[in-house]
């Protein structure tokens, strides 16, 4: 079991009838509290030096100025070492040969610099993890054709695939972002969803290697000049079927790019943040069976505007469906760039309050709105306790947030948890948590490149192509450690990562890793660690209309303690992972329990499951 302290000091959630913060300027309140706090401080110590002068009768010792440090890791002790476990590059061996197109022509037109989403799913029911990833494309006005939205890989069985985008009806031409994937219609096969800019297209898979664009009668296309972004299928409302969620950037077109004008000195024209861009809503599906989907945005709280202008706030990038305060209800966490990140609370009655504020999850350690993308959540302590990453700009670290329990406001620990100092130093697009060398405790990838590929030229502690990083899971008093680059083999090549996912791929029970490049290759890494821990995959299946039982939690024990996972594929940066759920056992060969809380409620408990093997477990309680 863990040996860190309860270190956070975390109050109760407030009451609901708790006046909520609201901000016209999501920078402005960090600041001015900062700013009162420090000027308060020297107020009170002049004060009380001052009395003491006066009071005293010899002349006063001179004051030692105090020197205001910022939080420090924790460092109770000597950490254990990270193990040796290298990931290598076998994209050309795998046969993915996809190269993300953005039609970058020397503009630099903000959208050219933020695609990049993937997924892996099991389009064909065989068993094993396929592929998808998501084009690009040339500008309308340059009379220029464009590629397929999206490239889509069949896996063999072994990790290797062929691209069998021809013939699949996923060859329409799309200036895409992400991919969502989920089960809407109940009938077995995983469905996508594609988003971009411009509408959205949602694919029904038909089986037998064939999707069937449904965008028109399924009503989720959304305003045709939209910047769509991350995207989640879920079930918020728990009536079964899944319910469907799409991000929203920025208000974006050429024009307002070119009266944007950002510039760097020495560079010129450059992909610059959404500050001078307006903020845009994201939208809420309900699914409603045969007749398709229902926007129910504003009805059910999502929409967010700023009360001083009545224009939208979000700038969403990336989103995170899950329970923050375990009720059985999925929550939504979304990463907005430069603004305040939203945290929607399910009432359960088909309705979401915002409570990003009060909850301490809407800006970072300092008080101030980051440039949030990538997101994932967990259980990373093996308890309670529960952790939210999100990647951040340059010069900013990956927020981590942690509240103890399910009744506890949020606080940024990523420096006490010790992954803030190495995070400053890069840009982070895709994250999620994941156990990259079976110990039974969940490690933390990032995947950074920065967003101008001349940005060299005027900070020189940044480069264009950055190394990956893995944060591993000590178990101990320090949190987290960052593992040396010449630990993780081809993994800290530098990339201008983008999108990211894990999946076995392979099928030997660890998890494998793609991270996308803007304008550049997509790469596979496999994993390929021989430590001997053991290991159990679960795919779960539930009997309604929500087949994959996205939502799910599962919480397995061992003689080690107990690990719970969710079953959600939606995480990272526009992006998904695999369906089913890897849990390392370490040096445990046994499981003692595995229990099953279903999206509807029920909870299941399993008993005499062996390790080493992927199962499949049945809402029905029985494992195969």
């Amino acid at each position: 079991m863990s040996e860190r302290k309860k270190e956070s000091g975390l109050k109760p959630f407030p009451p609901e009838s708790a006046e909520e913060l609201v901000d016209a300027d999501d920078a402005v309140i960090g600041r001015a509290f900062r700013r009162s706090l420090i000027a308060g401080l020297c107020g009170a110590l002049l004060l009380i030096v001052a009395l003491v002068a006066m009071r005293r009768p010899h002349p006063a010792l001179g004051v030692e100025e105090a020197v205001v440090q910022a939080p420090q890791a924790r460092n109770a002790g000597e950490s254990p070492s990270p193990p040796v476990v290298r990931f290598k590059d076998v994209t050309d061996g795998a046969g993915i040969a996809f190269v993300q197109s953005n039609g970058a022509y020397g503009e630099s037109l903000l959208p050219e610099t933020m695609g990049g989403g993937v997924a892996f799913f099991d389009y064909d029911r065989d068993g094993d993890e396929d592929l998808l990833l998501v084009n690009s494309s040339t500008w309308p006005w340059r009379n220029e054709p464009g590629p397929p939205g999206v490239a889509l890989y069949r896996n063999r069985g072994d990790g290797t695939f062929d691209d069998v985008t021809r013939g699949s009806g996923l060859e329409a031409s799309a200036y895409g972002m992400g991919v969502a994937t989920g089960d809407y219609d109940g009938d077995g096969r995983v469905d996508l969803l594609l988003t971009a800019l411009g509408p959205n297209r949602l694919y029904r898979n038909l089986g037998n290697g064939r999707f069937e664009d449904v965008t028109a009668r399924a009503g989720v296309g959304g305003a045709p000049d939209a910047w769509n972004t991350s995207a989640a299928f879920f079930d918020y409302d728990r009536d079964g079927d899944l319910d469907l969620f799409v991000t929203s950037y920025v208000r974006w077109s050429r024009e307002i790019d070119l009266e944007v004008d950002y510039r760097l000195a020495g560079i010129g024209r450059a992909y610059g943040p959404p500050a001078n861009y307006e903020g845009t809503s994201s939208h809420l599906y309900r699914n409603d069976g045969a007749s398709g989907f229902t926007d129910v945005s504003e009805a059910a709280g999502i929409v967010v505007t700023n009360p001083a202008t009545g224009a939208p706030m979000g700038k969403g990038l990336g989103v995170l469906p899950i329970d923050v305060d375990d009720d059985g209800w999925l929550d939504l966490v979304i990463a907005n760039d430069t603004v305040r990140k939203f945290l929607f609370h399910n009432r359960g009655d088909g309705t979401f309050e915002e409570i990003g504020v009060t909850r301490g999850i809407a800006y970072d350690n300092a008080g101030a709105a980051t440039g949030a993308m990538g997101i994932d959540g967990a259980r990373f302590r093996n308890d309670a306790a529960l952790g939210i990453a999100m990647g951040n700009f340059a010069n900013e670290m990956t927020s981590f947030y942690v509240a103890d329990d399910s009744a506890g406001v949020f606080s940024d620990d990523a420096i006490v948890e010790g992954i803030g100092p190495d995070s400053r130093r890069v840009l982070t697009f895709g994250l999620f948590f994941f156990d990259y060398d079976l110990d039974g405790w969940l490690d933390l990838f990032q995947a950074n490149g920065h967003v101008e590929d001349e940005i060299n030229i005027v900070q020189s502690s940044q480069q264009y192509a950055q190394p990956a990083q893995v944060y591993w899971n000590c178990h101990c008093s320090r949190g987290f450690v960052t593992v040396a680059p010449e630990a993780l083999g081809d993994l800290t090549a530098p990339v201008v990562g983008r999108g990211a996912a894990y999946a076995d791929v392979d099928g030997d029970g660890d998890l494998d890793l793609i991270v996308t490049q803007v304008g550049r290759a997509a790469h596979l890494f496999r994993n390929e660690q021989q430590l001997g821990h053991h290991w159990l995959r679960l795919r779960l299946r539930g009997t309604g209309m929500n087949r994959d039982a996205i939502g799910a939690q599962v919480r397995l024990r061992t003689e080690a303690g107990v690990q719970e996972r969710t079953v959600m594929p939606s995480r990272s940066y526009l992006s998904q992972v695999e369906l089913p759920l890897t849990f390392g056992l370490g040096t445990a060969t046994s499981v003692e329990s595995i229990e099953v809380r279903w999206p509807d409620g029920k909870v299941e408990t399993l008993r005499g499951v062996p390790a080493d093997s992927e199962r499949t477990v049945s809402e029905t309680g029985s494992a195969t």
